[in-house]
């Protein structure tokens, strides 16, 4: 099974479903206009995943889970460099950092954060590498993909509605000037405050996204979150160049617009 092709034609979820179906060995290879995706399984269940240059070593997710300190982690970075993630697996255990079940449930936990990040991608390239096995070096998993099958499918309809809602996050916000729209009688999440802090005319939604590391979904549901409880509303950011005058068709003489897509169907036809 040959797979290849575009995020246009063929959604995560779809790729999941035939990885799955066909219990493929291999890596699937996904390619966006800024960063790149590998995902590995073996006979279809999901072993290792990781996304552009970020910090997959096993002492980086344990620290972002917060299962080791700062200290503990720098320690271990610098000793680690000589160790592959399942010798430093069995050192954490050995003394006693972590058990094992801990840190298959903490692998586990990242790889699925990052596949659920791909169901947001919709530009970009894929490929299905048959050749290239999970890392031996790394501690893999062995995941079943119906799950995140299911979740991916309701994802991309939550997305495909705050598409709709959010159709650019190169737009600003700004907060409401309605009577009643104050923040404090709102119960907001450690989340959607971090988000309310970077709210200025002058920030995008995609800035602010950066600043606070959310992914797109993540950020649309936040922003969509504020706007349905009418305190922010979305604007063009300050100093942004306005948009382009909207093209209107040549004349707005019926019967002439009428000739004109007549003679423009009939050059289609003789093509």
């Amino acid at each position: 099974m040959a797979l290849r092709g575009n995020l246009r034609d063929f959604t995560i979820t779809q790729l999941l479903n035939l990885i799955n179906l066909a219990r493929k060995t291999g890596t699937l290879v996904v390619e966006s206009p800024s960063e790149t995706a590998r995902v590995a399984f073996r006979e279809g269940k999901l072993a290792f995943a990781q996304i552009g240059q970020e910090d997959g070593s096993l002492a980086g997710i344990l620290h972002k889970a917060n299962r080791l300190t700062a200290g503990q982690f720098r320690s271990i970075q610098q000793r680690s460099r000589q160790v592959s993630d399942k010798e430093l697996g069995l050192l954490l255990i050995n003394a006693g950092y972590v058990s094992q079940e801990e840190i298959l449930a903490n692998l586990q936990q990242h790889f699925t954060d990052v596949v659920h990040n791909l169901f947001t991608w919709v530009e970009g390239f894929f490929h299905f590498d048959n050749e290239l096995l999970p890392p031996d070096d790394r501690i893999n998993v062995r995941l079943d993909l119906e799950n995140l099958i299911i979740e991916g499918s309701r994802q991309l309809r939550e997305w495909e509605q705050l598409q709709d809602e959010i159709p650019s996050l190169d737009m600003a916000l700004k907060f409401t000037d309605r009577p009643g729209a104050n923040l404090r009688n709102v119960n907001l999440g450690v989340e959607e405050w971090r988000v309310v802090s970077y709210i200025n005319p002058r920030n995008s939604i995609r800035q602010i996204a950066s600043a606070t590391k959310m992914n797109d979904l993540e950020i649309r549901r936040i922003v969509y979150g504020l706007l349905q409880a009418g305190l922010v509303e979305i604007i063009r950011p300050e100093g942004a160049p306005a948009p382009p005058p909207v093209r209107v068709f040549p004349t707005e003489d019926k019967e002439e617009q009428k000739s004109l897509v007549n003679r423009l169907i009939n050059r289609i036809r003789s093509l």
